[in-house]
């Protein structure tokens, strides 16, 4: 299950006839284990970062029941319609392709965009929290640098393959979870259970609790941008959606228990990010603290790498479909997407000097509008297309799925509700930004200023009314009647999955 098969399909590139002159070449693919690995670290990576929603939460009453309950009304659903939809268009570009079939280019863009910030503001998070976890005494400079030379180094990992951070990832999940696995074994005889329900009403922090949850429950939907890449994606997806699931459930829910039942609730004040160490320590000792430490700035490489390869596939595959210039197509000779990647690690760098609460709720204020996005999306497509092949179908029919997505878009609004003023400033120019850069990047193709992929590539996975739809809708290229042909006729080779 977890091996990397290797098969022969068409080139990506900024020209398919170009490409289709040239021999096929290979590249591994992932199987189930590696995307369950990957969905684990797009996720979470581990318990690190949920012991902020013990404080803010007034004790543990609400963070257990957050992890117990949220997964249900929250992950599930969004996990559901991921495998739905990622088996129904299995190409690399995962929710711009969902949003340009249901709403079309512009609102696809906006998705791309949204999704592609709130992604980098979130992997800016990850190398600043492997040096918090290595050492705080490095000076402002000395800090910069190996904030540099670490992106750059979890960078040159992602370029040379996306199966390389697949089995990067297996392994970085074991040493993850195993620290916390003889920490819930040894807290088995301290655990108290009544203090399971403790709660201080004067310590919560509503605004702190919902944005804590929020943000370790979220990104299910980021491994589908990569599904280009996956052995099988119909099958394999929903499979590796539902096992990620199970296991990130688990690597929340366990310690938890473990650390809140086993220690003094007086000390429910002193649980901030990074804590899992000091509760390791009066559990199992200096070892269990020094093997916790260990694990949490290993986890951080996990998750830099997960969200690196998502943020950079989905630079392609909106390449691919014409939204971005054709650089962000082209491949290295390991397959990876080369100048998505630059463009993706730039960022982060750029990004890596704000505060971590700041980076938390403008990313998820971000998230939030895209997911809200998804979900008329999945509700749209079952209405605009019955008939659309669905590998994967979550067994409810329209009301159904409308049904679905209620308790998920409530949470999405009450969070962009608690949002502080700043926030709300900030996401605004983001959103304006993206609609100018949208009728900028129309002028460059529009003009010939910048190279486009102005051919389909092959599609023989991807359904083919919505592919019409992406290629053609509101294209400025469609003035080109020997293009339109030729994009006609390739269509006509088009199949759906069998």
């Amino acid at each position: 299950m977890g091996e990397v098969e290797v098969e022969e399909e068409a080139p990506s590139g900024p020209t398919a006839t170009a490409a289709a002159s040239k021999p096929l070449p290979s590249r591994p693919r992932l199987t189930v284990l590696p995307l369950i690995a990957l969905i684990f670290y797009d996720v979470c990576g581990g318990p690190f970062g949920v012991e902020d929603s013990v404080r803010a939460g007034g004790g543990p009453l609400l963070s257990l029941l957050g992890f117990i309950v949220l997964p249900i009304f929250w992950s599930l659903p969004e996990a559901l319609i991921t495998a739905e939809l990622a088996a129904s268009f299995p190409e690399n570009g995962g929710y711009v392709i969902w949003i340009s079939a249901a709403f079309g280019p512009f609102w696809a863009f906006q998705e791309g965009f949204w999704k592609w910030a709130s992604g980098t503001l979130d992997n800016a998070l990850y190398p600043v929290l492997f040096l918090d976890y290595i050492t705080h005494s490095l000076s402002f400079f000395a800090r910069s640098f190996c904030l540099v030379f670490l992106t750059a180094a979890l960078t040159y990992l992602n370029y040379r393959g996306l199966h390389l951070v697949g089995l990067s990832a297996i392994v970085l999940t074991a040493f993850s979870l195993c620290p916390f696995i003889a920490m819930a074994f040894l807290a088995i005889p301290r655990i108290r259970p009544n203090r399971w329900i403790k709660f201080d009403r004067k310590r919560l922090d509503l605004r702190a609790y919902f944005n804590s949850m929020f943000w370790n429950l979220n990104y299910w939907d980021k491994a589908s941008t990569l599904a280009g890449e996956v052995n099988n994606p119909s099958q394999t997806f929903p499979k590796a959606i539902f096992g990620a699931v199970v296991l990130v459930v688990l690597s929340y829910a366990i310690p938890l228990l473990a650390g809140t039942g086993a220690l003094d609730e007086a000390k429910t004040g002193e649980w901030t990010d990074g804590y899992f160490s000091q509760v390791g320590f009066e559990i199992g000792g200096t070892w269990l603290k020094l093997w916790i430490q260990a694990a949490a700035a290993m986890s951080n490489m996990g998750l830099f790498e997960a969200e690196m390869s998502s943020d950079s596939f989905q630079l392609l595959g909106m390449s691919e479909m014409g939204m971005l210039p054709a650089i962000f197509a082209k491949r290295s000779k390991y397959g990876t997407p080369t100048y998505s990647i630059l463009l993706s690690a730039t960022g982060v760098i750029i990004l890596s000097c704000m505060s971590f609460q700041e980076i938390i709720e403008f990313l998820n204020f971000l998230y939030a509008l895209g997911m809200l996005l998804e979900f008329a999306a999945f509700i749209k497509l079952r209405i605009k297309k019955p008939d659309l092949h669905r590998p994967y179908k979550i067994p409810v029919n329209t009301i159904g799925a409308v049904v679905i997505c209620i308790p998920p878009i409530v949470l999405l609004v009450l969070v962009m509700c608690l949002a502080s003023i700043r926030t709300l400033v900030v996401t605004g120019c983001v959103m304006i930004f993206g609609f100018v850069l949208y009728f900028l990047i129309a002028k460059l193709k529009e003009r010939e200023w910048v190279e486009f992929l102005t051919t389909p590539l092959e599609k023989t996975e991807i359904d083919k009314e919505a592919y019409v739809s992406l290629l053609l809708e509101g294209s400025s290229v469609n003035k080109d009647e020997p293009l339109q042909r030729e994009t006609d006729s390739s269509l006509e080779g088009i199949i759906k999955i069998e």
